[in-house]
């Protein structure tokens, strides 16, 4: 992946990816908050929301594949005991941090400045993973994703569904005006409906498809730090920009919302992120896979490790959850801003 700063493309991608962040922190987007969510309202939107980004980002694909325009996609795992160990490593990690890589971005974006140690943890993490887990080594599956080989005719039912998703809005009219017309309809839609957990999600799904067809391959925070403490960071300059577009993003979500209100940092916040985001390195180089990329990649070209790994990042959520509800009462972790 070669990026020219001063690029239009580069240029765009920025813009996408500073969109992406502006989304997590208005969506509220966290697996942690979804997980809380299933077990406290016995609702599961945050998760269909993200199963729902995975339609997104898989339609894409199958667009751009039937336009010759697909870059170089990643290969499959096997499913292994450590794709397992990996998604409950992610999970706790997740929980310890009182959010996932995404939930980090959005707290960020509120001010929460203690957050900034989930990366350096997670860092830490991917420096330390090969001497933890020794033994640990997952190898590429030789074929490609079923997706990748679906056929073209594929493409028209999801056209089919994205004509549906961005009409639904449309169909509620604004309260006590059952007969508004279009413009008032547009103007509540947004108002009401383009930033809830289930909207903002699929727009970080179809961001991050602009910024992969875009860069010609995948792009995460959580790969740059990987690959920087692998010392195979290609671009460096680049991509950190592309960081800082993401946080600056999510901050500028937090504040056009009222959320944003910088916190000071309690002595036990740091140690707390910095745990976190190291055992979310380790959970993740042991998939491998982050929550993020699992969501936006590895489950979006139907990957059975990415589904079973993200089933035992939800799964472990939720029993550190129950524990800590039974220790302490019934008051659930905080969701993310």
């Amino acid at each position: 992946m070669t990026l020219v700063l001063n690029s239009l493309v580069f240029l765009i991608a920025a813009a996408c990816v500073g969109l992406m962040g502006f989304a997590i922190q208005r969506g509220a987007t966290c697996t942690v908050a979804a997980v809380d969510e299933l077990l406290t309202r016995r609702t599961a939107r945050r998760l269909a929301a993200f199963a729902e980004a995975s339609l997104w980002v898989a339609g894409g694909l199958v667009v751009a594949q039937a336009l010759h325009g697909l870059p170089k996609m990643p290969a499959g795992y096997a499913v292994t005991l450590w794709t397992v160990l990996g998604g409950a490593l992610l999970g706790l990690g997740a929980f310890v941090n009182r959010a996932c890589v995404f939930g980090a971005i959005a707290r960020f974006g509120s001010g929460e400045w203690a957050y900034l140690a989930t990366p350096l943890g997670y860092y830490a993490g991917c420096l330390s993973v090969g001497t933890i887990f020794s033994a640990a080594a997952s190898s590429p599956l030789p074929q490609d994703s079923p997706v990748l080989q679906a056929p073209a005719w594929v493409v028209v039912p999801f056209v089919g569904f994205v004509a549906w998703r961005l009409a639904t809005p449309l169909r509620r009219a604004p309260p006590g005006s059952p007969d508004a017309g279009l413009p008032a309809r547009l103007r509540h839609a947004f108002a009401a409906r383009l930033w809830s957990p289930h909207a903002a999600t699929s727009v970080i799904a179809v961001m991050f498809l602009f910024v992969l067809l875009l860069l010609g391959g995948t792009w995460a925070y959580t790969e740059v730090l990987a690959e920087l403490a692998r010392g195979m960071a290609g671009n460096l300059a680049a991509r950190a920009l592309l960081v800082l577009m993401l946080l600056a993003g999510a901050v500028w979500g937090g504040w056009s919302a009222g959320r944003f209100r910088p916190a000071r940092i309690s002595a036990g916040e740091l140690p707390r992120c910095f745990a976190g985001g190291m055992l979310m390195a380790w959970g993740s180089l042991l998939i491998p896979g982050s929550n993020d990329g699992l969501i936006l990649v590895g489950m979006p070209l139907l990957w059975p490790y990415a589904w079973l790994a993200f089933l035992s990042m939800c799964v472990s959520i939720a029993a550190a959850q129950l524990l800590q509800r039974r220790g302490r009462g019934p008051a659930p972790l905080p969701e993310a801003p």
